[in-house]
């Protein structure tokens, strides 16, 4: 029987899928400048190499994490195996950046798990098909979660995996949701002998790539699942006969992931934007808030400072407001009564 996944597109799925779009939008057309860019882009990959080991027990922090990234393993103290790991991510993340066919195969799965256990499992089981039964395990509780399919099944589950990803029905799917089917499919076969849950989430992640919802590559899934990760192992775990909860969770990690990136390219663009207009200026974290303001709503009116600045006068807002006009950021239009302020 050939594999089909099942689930039903809620409201929530949508609204989600909504605010992928929308986010990635705005990311795509901000501008930054290269140098900016450059620095969202290393921030993805540590952050993909940090939360995706992260999730399975890894003990490094984010700032040990960064020096392995960077080249300066050599500075960093902590296991062995954990450095290891986050060392073998990198090289993930490198691959799949550079990765040139047009879809996955089973060597790319295949290859993506071996990079992943390099010198952190025995030779004979990297990237090669298991031949015993294993189990998904939460690692936070130790608990058995499920039993995945008996290992000679695996090839038989893996070929009509396989098969569906590069089908034309899975390629009517949004290319959230089908990154979700991925990601869903390798966790419930559990093919290797290890590595399959940072196999999982690095396929997924290129399936979005393939997809052209690579978002300038700014974007780390794996941070939202270590945010909570018991909620992460649950909606993993959930179903895999009806994938809606978890394709729920999967879009909305992605939906709040990629808010994030787009909140802060928005701040970045602005500021590259008022440095191209009036060069290097000192803004108050007052000023910076109506700036975002104007952003989001397009122009600023007297009633509307009580929203932003609830315990603060309207005589120092408006102050605010004139050092900003003066450095011919912003601009007033409109008569007394009816006056507001927009971006210049």
């Amino acid at each position: 029987m050939s594999y089909a996944p099942k689930f039903t597109i809620t409201s929530g799925i949508l609204k989600s899928i909504s605010a992928i779009e929308n986010a990635k939008a705005i990311i795509e057309t901000s501008p930054l400048l290269p140098l900016y860019e450059r620095q969202f882009k290393n921030d993805a990959n540590v952050r993909m190499a940090h939360f995706g080991t992260a999730v399975e027990g890894n003990k490094l922090d984010l700032g040990n994490v960064r020096k392995i990234i960077d080249g300066k393993g050599d500075k960093v103290i902590g296991r062995e195996r954990d450095i290891q790991e986050v060392l073998n991510y990198r090289q993930v993340v490198s691959f799949i950046d550079k990765y040139q066919e047009r879809s996955i195969s089973a060597n790319t799965i295949k290859k993506i798990n071996a990079i992943t256990t390099e010198k952190t499992v025995a030779e004979e089981y990297r990237g090669k098909y298991r031949h015993s039964q294993n189990y998904f395990v939460n690692l936070v509780t130790g608990e058995r979660i499920f039993t995945p399919p008996p290992a000679d099944e695996v090839v038989a589950h893996m070929e009509e995996f396989i098969d569906y990803i590069n089908s034309k029905e899975s390629g009517e799917n949004h290319p959230a949701i089908r990154a979700g089917i991925i990601h869903d499919r390798i966790v419930s076969i559990h093919p290797f002998a290890d590595g399959n849950g940072r196999t999982a989430r690095a396929c997924a992640t290129l399936s979005l790539y393939l997809d052209k919802y690579d978002i300038k590559k700014f974007f780390s899934l794996e941070e939202y699942y270590d945010l909570d990760v018991l909620s992460y192992y649950k909606a993993i775990s959930e179903g895999h006969d009806d994938l809606t909860c978890w394709i729920s969770y999967f879009c909305q990690g992605l939906a709040v992931e990629l808010s994030h990136i787009k909140e802060r390219v928005l701040k970045m663009s602005r500021d590259v934007e008022i440095k191209e207009k009036v060069g290097q200026i000192y803004l108050s974290e007052r000023q910076e808030k109506i700036i975002d303001f104007l952003n989001a709503n397009g122009r600023l009116k007297n009633r509307d400072f009580a929203k932003i600045f609830p315990d603060i006068s309207e005589d120092t807002v408006l102050r605010d407001i004139k050092d900003l006009i003066k450095n011919k950021i912003a601009v007033k239009k409109g008569s007394t009564k009816s006056s507001f302020y927009e971006l210049r």
